[in-house]
């Protein structure tokens, strides 16, 4: 204690030559309350000080080894001349890494609290308030220490801040306005009905009157209505007019909201009535599987009881067990099929002709559809980053949106997923990009099979076979997991595989080959009922298959391993083919109560908030386990109600996305007909 206390006042009187040095004032207040809560009756804001510190619960060896402390009651205690500030001291004490947040006053820097903690200067009653985890839990005794992170309870937005929320502000006004106008116009118009009849009906009198004067008298009455009238007539001056028009119609929520929760066929040129059950089924996997993902990334105080219970069974596959998020490539496959359907369709309208400006119509359509609600979202999660209060769990998350202010550009050009994984901005936006890429090979694809099938089938079945060996090879070469993959078991993964156009475009391929086949064929492909029936057997069997064999590749090789490489190189293009199956059977009417289950009504108005709902769920995910002071405590009844509580807001709020942002650039007409 005395050699401890002898190298501080050292350090703060800057006697020892390179050292960096306290500050007098934090020197000062920290001393003040050292003092007062060691005294025999301890003032209150000390105790308040001191009792926000972390404190060693239960079941460190299950997980639950973070000591976050009293953020809140932290902040609020308030000492003579300065104020509680958290902190936060990240440890590493042997293999264990866990953090324990302290509470100092507010007038000490990080720098400075380092310097405290290092040198044992916290303490009550001679004890270290950061005491180390108890030897029989771990194995080293010794405290290493890794950073110093202290929270403000400041908001300090910078320019990229307010130009985001800025930009929020201005694409949910103008909707907005464009409704009140539409309201005032509607208003106005009714008001103008019953005096515009009484009108028309005295002058028709005026003019019965008038016919009966003299000719001159007559004439001079006709020239001055056909002038009048010729006055009134806006018709040619009205062209801004008209596009103001055609803004209020497509911005107004009067049109915006009509059909987003309607019940009828979402899919033009009907059909399909599968798609919609089966994506909106494959969003909810996604939405599962991401309401238990981030919590565990550093939130649970159970973690290993958690990974023990999903690790040993496949009913987890919902969340991030098994082959983690199947459902991205049932989204894949869609996009593909319907992209081909789409492209066909405009084909057929230009009397079957395949023109570079078609094609540039195709594609802007895409951005239009995709681009105003995705970089919505980024702006607004910017802007929420700088204004909200964050809590302890809140720093696994910093470092990755703090990408969006040098990396924003990628969304804005769509290829976020060609960045490392570190730098791309709100990172669940990847898979935009991807679709985006897949989506822009469907007008060559397209070319192909009118040009030569000879042609087509060599392209497309080279294609498949490339991206299959990419992820093979990848994944033999770089030991990569066929098991619960993630960044936290290997960022190789996500760094090299996950992401990447030529590992995925397997499924989107199918889709296309898919679409092309549903819009062009002419006969049945299932004629009697026992191919159906072996069709289905294959099918589930298959399903079955992929999402079992993980669990029996559940270890990481340490050398090119071929099953893993050849599920990892298979497993998403025949899970598209499984799917693919299912479409095709409830097309062709062989799908018999899956079919009734894809086709209810009830999907359709989910699928129409769809993206929006891929778009925001994270949001408030991440807002929910960033505003927490405490670790979440992990049972199936927990997440059960964090996953519907997620799902309940993102439906609410993805209604309004949807008819604020998404649907008006829809509806907005760019040429003027």
């Amino acid at each position: 204690m005395a050699l401890s206390s002898l190298v501080f006042l050292l350090l703060v009187g800057g006697v020892v030559s390179g050292v960096p040095t306290v500050s007098q004032r934090c020197v000062t207040d920290t001393d003040t309350f050292l003092s007062d809560i060691n005294r025999d009756e301890p003032k209150e804001y000390a105790v308040h000080m001191y009792d926000a510190f972390g404190k060693m619960g239960s079941n460190v060896k299950g997980g639950n080894a973070n000591r976050p402390g009293l953020l809140q009651q932290c902040s609020s205690a308030r000492g003579p001349s300065f104020s509680g500030q958290y902190c936060q001291v990240f440890l590493r004490q042997g293999t264990v890494q866990y953090f324990v947040g302290i509470c100092v006053p507010d007038s000490c820097k990080e720098e400075d609290v380092q310097i405290l903690v290092v040198y044992g200067r916290l303490q009550f009653n001679q004890m270290s308030l950061i005491p180390p985890l108890p030897s029989v839990l771990v194995n080293e005794s010794t405290q290493e220490m890794i950073m110093t992170h202290c929270l403000s309870s400041a908001v300090d937005p910078d320019a990229s801040d307010v130009t985001c929320l800025f930009v929020c502000c201005v694409m949910v006004a103008l909707p907005l306005a464009a409704t009140l106008f539409t309201a005032m116009i509607k208003w106005q118009r009714n008001r103008e009905v019953s005096p515009a009849v009484e009108a028309a009906r005295l002058n028709s009198g005026l003019n019965l009157y008038g016919s009966m004067k003299t000719n001159g008298s007559s004439s001079r009455e006709m020239n001055n209505s056909i002038s009048e009238g010729n006055n009134s007539r806006p018709a040619r001056l009205c062209l801004p007019q008209s596009c103001v028009n055609g803004y209020l119609q497509a911005f107004s929520l009067q049109n915006t909201s009509k059909g987003v929760l309607s019940t009828s066929p979402s899919i033009r040129g009907g059909g399909y009535s599968s798609l919609n059950g089966i994506r909106v089924l494959s969003l909810l996997w996604i939405i599962c599987g991401h309401s238990a993902q981030f919590p565990v990334i550093n939130t649970l105080d159970n973690y290993k009881n958690w990974k023990k219970t999903v690790e040993s069974s496949p009913l987890y596959v919902l969340t991030i067990s098994g082959p983690v998020f199947l459902a991205v490539d049932t989204f894949l496959l869609l996009g593909g099929l319907l992209s081909a359907r789409s492209l066909l369709g405009s084909i057929d309208k230009a009397e079957d002709k395949l023109s570079p400006s078609l094609v540039a119509g195709y594609l802007f359509k895409r951005i239009k559809r995709i681009q105003p609600l995705h970089l919505f979202i980024m702006c607004l999660t910017i802007g929420l980053i700088s204004v909200v209060q964050w809590g302890p769990y809140w720093f696994p998350f910093v470092d990755t949106m703090m990408d969006c202010k040098a990396y924003w550009w990628a969304n804005l050009l769509l290829i976020t997923n060609l960045l490392p994984v570190h730098e791309i901005c709100i990172p669940w936006t990847w898979y935009l990009s991807l679709d985006f890429q897949c989506y822009a090979t469907t007008p060559l694809l397209v070319y192909f099979y009118r040009l030569n099938r000879g042609v087509f089938t060599v392209v497309a079945g080279g294609l498949l076979l490339m991206t299959t060996v990419a992820g093979a090879v990848i994944t033999a070469i770089m030991q990569l997991p066929v098991f619960q993959p993630s960044t936290m078991t290997s960022e190789n993964y996500v760094l090299y595989y996950y992401v990447k156009p030529y590992t995925r475009y397997g499924p989107f391929l199918i889709g296309i080959l898919t679409g092309i086949y549903l819009k062009t064929k002419k006969d049945q492909l299932l004629k009697q009922k026992w191919q159906a029936a072996l069709g289905w057997f294959c099918c589930l069997s298959l399903m079955a298959a992929l999402v079992g064999l993980p669990y029996v590749l559940r270890e990481t090789p340490d050398y090119p391993s071929a099953p893993h490489a050849l599920y990892q190189g298979l497993h998403r293009p025949l899970w598209a083919l499984a799917v693919t199956w299912i479409i095709l059977a409830c097309e062709e009417g062989y799908g018999g109560f899956i079919n009734d289950l894809l086709s209810l009504s009830f999907w359709v108005p989910l699928s129409n908030i769809s993206f929006a709902c891929y778009l925001s769920h994270p949001v408030f995910i991440i807002l929910y386990i960033g505003l927490q002071e405490t670790p979440i405590h992990y049972t199936d009844l927990n997440f059960m109600y964090l996953f519907l509580g997620h799902l309940v807001l993102t439906l609410v709020v993805s209604y309004v996305l949807t008819v604020l942002v998404e649907k008006p650039y829809l509806l907005l007409k760019w040429s003027s007909t």
